[in-house]
């Protein structure tokens, strides 16, 4: 135990409670600033991805429509639309007789 003791001695280079404080200090602050920035992003991703659905049923549509000589396919029915898709759609859309999309609702988003 006299061992112990006797490897810190007085006057020995060390950090002060003052340093040791400023740096937790700005360690705090650091992960503050990362946790806010984290945290808007985490709802945009099914926002973006609600969008993509969209652009893509919007490219389904214009795929089958110049397939069929012009026509649309009839509003809502999506079972035309299936071999556009490489997966499948899983929203509920609806569409006019030009194609244009009208109402979509994909995982809780939905965009007039």
């Amino acid at each position: 135990m006299k061992k112990f003791f006797n490897f810190f001695k007085y006057g020995q280079k060390g950090f002060t409670l003052i340093e040791l404080l400023v740096v937790i200090s700005i360690l705090g602050v650091l992960s503050a600033v990362v946790v806010l920035n984290v945290t808007k992003y985490i709802g945009s991703g099914k926002d973006q991805a609600a969008a993509t659905e969209r652009a893509n049923v919007q490219t389904a549509i214009s795929a089958y429509m110049y397939d069929h000589t012009g026509n649309a396919p009839t509003p809502s029915n999506m079972t035309l639309l299936s071999p556009y898709f490489l997966g499948s759609a899983t929203g509920t859309y609806t569409w006019d007789a030009s194609g244009g999309l009208l109402t979509q609702s994909y995982q809780g988003v939905t965009w007039p």
